[in-house]
């Protein structure tokens, strides 16, 4: 068997392929992060809470009202995402132009109120979604075997990126939103309604959390922890990209996946530190991230 540092090439193969399925949920939580700081500049905590409430929205769409898997895909975002309106309009708004730790404070409480709601509720053993029938089973590459749901993860996840960073950068609608984030005075008096921007911008973050949720119901067991366990990793992931380089977000969400699929090949103890020792590192040397613009 062909070896690579006297390490198997299928276990490599294997490993790369987590690292990018990993990684394609880092893309989505980080881009989400990475819209709604880049765009609005609140340090959203309650990220992770947004990703679990996907993920169980997924599962409770089935469960409650026998929702197909496709038609959650859609409704469980949506449905978090006019959630997150609602915490803009009555919370969020409240402290706009306040220093970002109240933001960092208040989305904190939501979050640890939301899990700790849902947590007396359905406790923390999880809930199990089925595969879709369609998704089971897998493609045999020669190196390694790729489930089909697997490959629609990163299918999607790119596609969802590739679309908000068209949009917001390419779009007379990013325009629009950039614009109102710098001068809202200027926007209004153009007949913007900028605070209605604001909220949809702060829904789209969260949507973009909750549909990673959604993606991951039947792979990951669902739980109202699942959110806290990854928040931390998408946090350093956002800061090595740059805070705001939607990009930056994209690029390196991919590539700490991958880093980190390799790292438990090679060291499996540092698997869970190194992204945060690449963190460390790229402070050190460029504190505004590989993609971010120097202050």
């Amino acid at each position: 068997m062909t070896e690579i540092l006297g390490v198997p090439v299928a276990v490599l193969s294997g490993q790369l392929m987590l690292g990018i399925i990993n990684g394609s949920f880092y893309a989505l939580l980080s881009l989400g992060l990475a819209v709604i700081f880049g765009l609005l500049k609140i340090i959203n905590f309650a990220h992770g809470a947004m990703y679990m409430l996907g993920a169980m929205c997924t599962v409770l769409l089935f469960d409650a009202f026998g929702v197909n898997y496709w038609v959650a895909l859609f409704l469980a975002p949506v449905i978090v995402g006019c959630f997150g309106i609602v915490l803009e309009y009555f919370l969020l708004r409240r402290i706009a132009g306040q220093d970002h730790i109240y933001s960092l404070l208040l989305t904190f409480g939501i979050a640890l109120i939301l899990q700790g709601v849902l947590t007396n509720i359905y406790g923390v053993s999880g809930l199990r979604y089925s595969m879709p029938e369609v998704f089971r089973g897998g493609m045999n590459l020669g190196f390694m075997f790729l489930p089909y749901y697997r490959a629609w993860v990163i299918v999607a996840a790119l596609l969802v990126c590739f679309g908000t960073w068209f949009m917001i950068e390419k779009t007379r609608l990013g325009s629009y939103l950039r614009a109102g984030t710098e001068d809202s005075q200027l926007m209004q008096g153009f007949g913007i309604n900028v605070p209605l921007l604001i909220s949809l911008t702060y829904g789209f973050g969260v949507m973009l959390a909750a549909f990673a949720g959604a993606l991951a119901a039947p792979i990951y067991s669902v739980s109202p922890v699942m959110g806290s366990n990854i928040l931390i990793v998408v946090f350093a992931v956002v800061v090595i990209g740059g805070m705001g380089s939607i990009a930056g977000a994209v690029i390196t969400g991919l590539m700490m996946g991958v880093v980190e699929g390799f790292t438990k090949v090679f060291y499996p103890e540092g698997s869970a530190a190194v992204i945060f020792l690449v963190m460390v590192v790229v402070l050190l040397i460029r504190p505004s991230g590989l993609f971010g613009k120097e202050a």
